[in-house]
């Protein structure tokens, strides 16, 4: 069965202000499309940014970390922004995490991990961008 993204969930992951989102992939490399989007999500959305990478690298003043695991507290999204090959991984992390909602940014696509993490009681968004979608939304 083919994901296909519900706009109630999206809007809702969207205006949720303050929501923690831990966005897996986020480093300091500036040719990196994770610097870009990440800073939206926190400056226009309101959202907490925690970065998540190989590095554990802190990114726009928050601290980072180097596993979903290492992060305190409630997760409410993972944002993720690795390689299709790699995101299934990443999601089974966010389910024993205890991650409210994943969210596989533009090009990231596993049919079988959004399974998952729905069948788990996760929120799933898969294959768009919060800045492609924040606009649909007036956001």
């Amino acid at each position: 069965m083919t994901h296909v993204n519900n706009p109630a969930v999206v809007e809702a992951l969207l205006t949720n202000k303050g929501a923690r989102w831990a966005v897996v992939g986020l480093s300091n490399n500036p040719r990196r499309t994770a610097v870009g989007v990440s800073r939206y999500i926190q400056d226009h959305l309101g959202m907490e940014i925690i970065p998540v990478s190989l590095k554990g690298d802190d990114v726009h003043g928050n601290k980072g970390y180097r596993q979903l695991s290492e992060i305190p507290g409630q997760i409410d999204v993972v944002d993720c922004f690795v390689n299709s090959s790699r995101v299934g991984n990443i999601v089974d992390q966010a389910i024993e995490a205890g991650a409210k909602a994943v969210w596989l940014q533009l090009g990231v696509i596993d049919e079988a991990a959004a399974q998952r993490a729905a069948d788990a009681g996760l929120d799933v968004v898969m294959d768009t961008c919060p800045v492609i979608e924040a606009p649909r939304f007036g956001l």
